[in-house]
Protein backbone atom coordinates (compact mmCIF):
# COMPACT_ATOMS: atom_id res chain seq x y z
CA UNK A 1 0.00 0.00 0.00
CA UNK A 2 1.43 3.49 -0.85
CA UNK A 3 1.85 6.09 1.67
CA UNK A 4 -0.58 8.47 0.11
CA UNK A 5 -3.49 5.59 0.46
CA UNK A 6 -2.36 5.17 3.78
CA UNK A 7 -2.87 8.54 5.07
CA UNK A 8 -6.12 8.76 3.01
CA UNK A 9 -7.74 5.60 4.54
CA UNK A 10 -7.13 6.92 8.24
CA UNK A 11 -8.71 10.18 7.81
CA UNK A 12 -11.04 8.80 6.03
CA UNK A 13 -12.04 6.67 8.45
CA UNK A 14 -11.57 9.36 10.93
CA UNK A 15 -13.98 11.18 8.69
CA UNK A 16 -16.60 8.48 8.75
CA UNK A 17 -16.68 7.88 12.46
CA UNK A 18 -17.04 11.37 13.20
CA UNK A 19 -20.10 11.09 10.56
CA UNK A 20 -21.37 8.24 12.49
CA UNK A 21 -20.70 9.78 16.07
CA UNK A 22 -22.82 13.13 14.91
CA UNK A 23 -25.87 10.58 14.07
CA UNK A 24 -25.70 8.90 17.13
CA UNK A 25 -25.41 11.95 19.29
CA UNK A 26 -28.63 13.45 17.20
CA UNK A 27 -31.10 10.83 17.02
CA UNK A 28 -30.44 9.24 20.60
CA UNK A 29 -32.64 11.46 22.97
CA UNK A 30 -31.21 10.56 25.83
CA UNK A 31 -28.01 11.56 24.91
CA UNK A 32 -29.45 15.06 24.39
CA UNK A 33 -26.80 16.51 22.54
CA UNK A 34 -29.25 16.84 18.92
CA UNK A 35 -27.44 20.00 18.19
CA UNK A 36 -23.81 18.92 19.01
CA UNK A 37 -24.50 15.79 17.26
CA UNK A 38 -25.61 17.46 13.92
CA UNK A 39 -21.84 19.74 14.18
CA UNK A 40 -20.07 16.45 14.54
CA UNK A 41 -22.47 15.37 11.70
CA UNK A 42 -21.48 17.94 9.30
CA UNK A 43 -17.55 18.44 10.41
CA UNK A 44 -17.61 14.15 9.24
CA UNK A 45 -18.68 14.95 5.92
CA UNK A 46 -17.05 18.11 5.10
CA UNK A 47 -14.14 15.98 5.86
CA UNK A 48 -15.42 13.16 3.17
CA UNK A 49 -16.12 15.32 0.47
CA UNK A 50 -13.29 17.46 0.75
CA UNK A 51 -11.06 13.62 0.62
CA UNK A 52 -12.97 12.62 -2.33
CA UNK A 53 -12.44 16.03 -4.03
CA UNK A 54 -8.46 15.71 -3.39
CA UNK A 55 -8.47 12.64 -4.57
CA UNK A 56 -9.89 13.07 -7.39
CA UNK A 57 -7.59 16.10 -8.14
CA UNK A 58 -4.45 14.29 -7.13
CA UNK A 59 -5.47 11.37 -9.85
CA UNK A 60 -5.45 14.20 -12.44
CA UNK A 61 -9.28 13.56 -13.05
CA UNK A 62 -12.42 15.25 -13.45
CA UNK A 63 -13.94 16.21 -9.72
CA UNK A 64 -16.85 14.44 -10.62
CA UNK A 65 -18.07 12.90 -14.21
CA UNK A 66 -21.63 12.82 -14.33
CA UNK A 67 -23.69 10.38 -16.89
CA UNK A 68 -26.00 7.59 -16.29
CA UNK A 69 -24.16 4.89 -14.84
CA UNK A 70 -23.11 7.16 -12.14
CA UNK A 71 -26.54 8.52 -11.51
CA UNK A 72 -27.39 5.03 -11.19
CA UNK A 73 -25.07 3.83 -8.92
CA UNK A 74 -25.44 7.06 -7.12
CA UNK A 75 -29.00 6.50 -6.62
CA UNK A 76 -28.71 2.98 -5.37
CA UNK A 77 -26.28 3.25 -2.97
CA UNK A 78 -28.54 6.21 -1.60
CA UNK A 79 -31.55 3.83 -1.91
CA UNK A 80 -29.33 0.49 0.26
CA UNK A 81 -28.38 2.76 2.47
CA UNK A 82 -31.53 3.98 3.67
CA UNK A 83 -33.31 0.43 3.00
CA UNK A 84 -30.11 -0.36 6.18
CA UNK A 85 -30.78 2.00 7.96
CA UNK A 86 -34.90 1.87 8.16
CA UNK A 87 -33.79 -2.17 9.26
CA UNK A 88 -31.47 -1.16 12.07
CA UNK A 89 -33.82 1.16 13.23
CA UNK A 90 -36.52 -1.38 13.28
CA UNK A 91 -34.40 -4.31 15.50
CA UNK A 92 -33.08 -1.20 17.54
CA UNK A 93 -35.59 1.86 18.37
CA UNK A 94 -39.50 0.06 17.37
CA UNK A 95 -40.44 -2.16 19.55
CA UNK A 96 -41.64 -5.69 18.04
CA UNK A 97 -39.79 -5.69 14.96
CA UNK A 98 -36.73 -7.18 15.31
CA UNK A 99 -37.09 -10.41 12.95
CA UNK A 100 -38.32 -7.89 10.14
CA UNK A 101 -36.09 -5.29 10.79
CA UNK A 102 -33.01 -8.26 10.03
CA UNK A 103 -35.05 -9.21 7.24
CA UNK A 104 -35.38 -5.07 6.24
CA UNK A 105 -31.59 -5.05 7.19
CA UNK A 106 -30.28 -8.09 4.95
CA UNK A 107 -31.69 -6.45 1.94
CA UNK A 108 -30.14 -3.28 2.45
CA UNK A 109 -26.85 -5.10 2.84
CA UNK A 110 -27.55 -7.27 -0.76
CA UNK A 111 -28.48 -4.02 -2.22
CA UNK A 112 -25.28 -2.43 -1.13
CA UNK A 113 -22.93 -5.21 -2.04
CA UNK A 114 -24.70 -4.79 -5.71
CA UNK A 115 -23.20 -1.85 -5.88
CA UNK A 116 -19.33 -3.75 -6.06
CA UNK A 117 -19.80 -4.94 -9.64
CA UNK A 118 -21.11 -1.89 -10.86
CA UNK A 119 -18.47 0.38 -9.41
CA UNK A 120 -15.81 -2.18 -10.58
CA UNK A 121 -16.77 -3.98 -13.62
CA UNK A 122 -16.53 -7.80 -13.31
CA UNK A 123 -14.16 -8.67 -16.03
Amino acid sequence: MKKENFIFLIISIVGVILFSLGMCMSTITEWNTFKEGIIVGIIGLIILISLFIIRRKMEGKPVLKLNIKTMKIVILGIVSSLILGIGMCMTMVWQGLMVQGIIVGIIGIIMLLCLIPLCKEVK
